[in-house]
């Protein structure tokens, strides 16, 4: 049986081929997930990832400090069991997506959104066939039907690793198109965080920002950026 994981008490972490992946061990024991699950990861970048982090605890195992194994005891534990409800979940974000809802004023905020989102909207367009309506205001406007299934199931061919990273792109950016933006590559990944910060920004250039704010957008930039990494090491 594997020691307790509150701390460190291995000396090597090494990353072992399965027949369906890879698993890392600690001195000899395979790490495992939250509900006891084996941690197969699919493939080798990813396994090193996570391997990584372990050889990086000093004493304290602290989950915070590791968003690869993070990731992936979610994917197995929680995406994994109920993978339609979170594609079902994530689709809706289509309806309402942040790129669509604009500033009637003032004029140079309504611009920023143009500048940041109009290209993203157009790549939708284009590359998945989803044209989505753009409106002024926060009164919902109806999407077309068919453009939101188009969003939809492109979701359907992530695998269950990638849709874990894909969960948290499309959260912690409000926006279903960003999402799906960061996976193909159709833009920086700094670019998609930005453009998921155009209001926020406008609002600090306004106000100001005091440090309880800046570290609350600096730690949902990072997860951001993680989630991003996760998806193509799980590629």
């Amino acid at each position: 049986m594997i020691p307790s994981m509150k701390k460190r008490f291995w000396t090597d972490v090494s990353v072992t081929p399965e027949s369906t992946g890879f698993i890392v061990q600690l001195d000899g024991h395979e790490i495992r997930t939250p509900s006891k699950a084996r941690l197969i990861l699919p493939t080798k970048p990813l396994a090193e990832e996570v391997a990584d982090e372990w050889r990086a605890v000093k004493t304290e195992v602290l989950p915070q400090k590791m968003p690869m194994t993070r990731r992936a005891n979610a994917a197995i534990d929680k995406v994994a069991p109920q993978r339609t409800a979170v594609e079902t979940m994530l689709a809706e974000y289509g309806e309402t997506d942040l790129l669509c809802y604009r500033a009637g004023h003032p004029q140079e905020l309504a611009e920023r959104q143009a500048r940041a989102w109009d290209p993203l909207l157009d790549w939708a367009a284009r590359d998945l066939g989803a044209r989505l309506i753009v409106t002024s205001g926060v009164v919902p406007v109806a999407q077309d039907r068919d453009a939101l299934r188009r969003l939809g199931d492109a979701l359907g061919a992530f695998s269950t690793f990638q849709l874990t990273a894909v969960h948290d792109l499309i959260t912690l950016s409000g926006s279903l198109v960003i999402g799906l933006a960061a996976c193909a590559g159709a833009a920086e990944i700094e670019t998609l965080w930005d453009a998921s910060q155009v209001d926020e920004m406008w609002q600090v250039q306004l106000w100001g920002e005091d440090d309880e704010a800046r570290d609350a957008t600096g730690r949902k930039r990072q997860d951001f950026l993680d989630a991003f990494r996760f998806f193509f090491s799980s590629r």
